[in-house]
């Protein structure tokens, strides 16, 4: 089946030049001594806050071009079919409504609010001009150089330098027909057509001893567990906890093509009932490879504290090399009453799909290691090195349900999408799909222990659910 069209529109390499002979009027501070910022509006999108650096002309380059980081990225929407036809809507007396506009507003001083009052001052707003008509097939440049900003910004000496942009992303959907365990199949999701692709087995791994280290995976491939203690936690797990769950992803001849396998116990922390940032649970993402599991991936999950109350997360590659460090492609916070969407972008500054999550529709910025996944990162050009050599652009994203009424009051599909340009083969997908049960099964492994588990997520034995 054919992918689903998508597009990514791209805000980046952002710059505000104010000559320093330049006398600005009194109510803007020189950006020189003070940060600045924008804030960048979609309609019908969230709004989104990036950094702009400011650029200091200099005599060989009076312009500032070439001081211009031409790689950055502040901001990304994701733009799929439905989003589209929105954006280019229909008046009610025929034809196209108002014209579509990407609006920037820049401002000097620090971010936040004071007494409910913004802090920054607004230096001038920029509006570009948007025709997103057959960018689902081509990518369009619409707009790449300086503007003047300022309340009579055909006579500001302040510019603005920004890039917008989009490309075709077009991306596989896949949707579980149930929640995770309850071991449903997976569907491929094109419009209104739904097709079979895999299926999904939750089970609990055996493990009758408290201090056996080597427990049994998924059985339908032979595993060396070799390396599997080396994953998990080496300590006494007394008191509550949450182990041994387990997912298979099968296509449709019942071969298994990927697994999501418990490692780390969820335990409560000491004198709480809930899975803390310092002690978490944690999850191996498997392949199939020479007859045997291969960890791809490993996924960390915790319970927030404090006003957020979310699921913490932090999400890895784990290289083929046992010498080399894991590679953190995500870690955000969802909602655990609203859930979110789980995100790995990688050439994203934005809320909407900068890598890790978002919870209700915004990320935690800058709360990622790797360099690629920060809100403020280089995008997704110039990575030669592994993994960027593999993963650019927008990776996977995956909504996931919280575990407020909603989610008890209606059966949670969990929906996955997949760049097309990471999927070559079935164990691909599948290796995402696997992903994303883990995450969704993280929601209900998070829950506060005071808190019961719908019976799926209870052996028989475990008299702690």
């Amino acid at each position: 089946m054919d992918p689903c069209p998508f597009v990514r529109l791209t805000v980046g390499n952002l710059g505000l030049k104010i000559p320093v002979a330049a006398k600005p009027a009194r109510s803007v501070v020189h950006p020189s001594s003070s940060p600045c910022y924008c804030k960048i509006k979609l309609k019908n999108f969230p709004l989104q806050t990036a950094v702009v650096p400011y650029i200091t002309p200099e005599p060989q380059s009076p312009d500032g071009a070439a001081q211009v980081q031409t790689s950055a990225a502040a901001a990304t929407f994701h733009l799929g079919k439905s989003d589209l036809e929105k954006l280019a809507g229909k008046s009610l007396f025929g034809g196209s409504s108002k014209r579509l506009h990407l609006t920037v507003s820049i401002y000097t001083g620090g971010r936040g609010t004071t007494c409910g009052v913004n802090s920054g001052r607004l230096l001038g707003k920029i509006r570009v001009p948007l025709d997103l008509a057959g960018t689902e097939t081509r990518a369009v440049i619409f707009h790449n150089g300086w503007i003047n900003v300022g309340k009579e910004s055909k006579n500001s000496s302040a510019q603005f330098h920004l890039n917008v942009k989009s490309e075709p992303d077009p991306r596989f959907v896949f949707q579980f027909d149930g929640e995770p365990e309850c071991s449903p199949q997976v569907f491929q999701i094109q419009g209104s057509i739904r097709q079979p692709v895999f299926t999904c087995k939750f089970s609990f791994r055996s493990a009758p001893d408290r201090n056996q280290r080597s427990w049994s995976l998924p059985s339908e491939l032979s595993c060396s567990r070799s390396w599997l203690s080396s994953f998990g936690s080496e300590r006494e797990r007394p008191g509550k906890e949450r182990k041994g769950w387990s997912i298979t992803v099968h296509d449709l001849s019942g071969s298994p093509v990927a697994a999501a396998s418990m490692v780390t116990p969820f335990v409560a922390s000491p004198g709480s009932d809930r899975v803390s940032r310092s002690n978490p649970g944690s999850w191996l993402i498997l392949r199939p490879g020479d007859g045997t599991w291969k960890p791809w991936g490993r996924l960390e999950a915790w319970r927030e504290r404090g006003s957020a109350d979310g699921l913490g997360y932090r999400f890895e590659l784990i290289p083929d090399s046992a010498a080399a460090a894991g590679i953190v492609l995500a870690e955000s916070t969802l909602s655990s009453s609203k859930g979110g969407k789980f995100v790995i972008d990688l050439g994203s500054g934005s809320p909407t799909g900068a890598a890790g999550g978002t919870a209700n529709g915004r990320a935690t910025p800058g709360s990622v290691a790797s360099p690629a996944c920060s809100p403020r990162s280089s995008g997704d050009f110039g990575y030669g090195l592994w993994p960027y050599c593999m993963y650019r652009g927008f990776v996977m994203s995956a909504r996931v349900a919280g575990v407020g009424d909603s989610r008890k009051s209606k059966c949670n599909k969990p929906t996955v999408e997949v760049s097309v340009q990471h999927v070559n083969c079935t164990e691909d997908a599948a290796a995402y799909v696997a992903l994303s049960a883990a995450v969704d099964l993280s929601m209900d492994a998070c829950r506060l222990f005071s808190q019961k588990l719908r019976k799926e997520l209870c052996p028989p034995q475990d008299l702690l659910c």
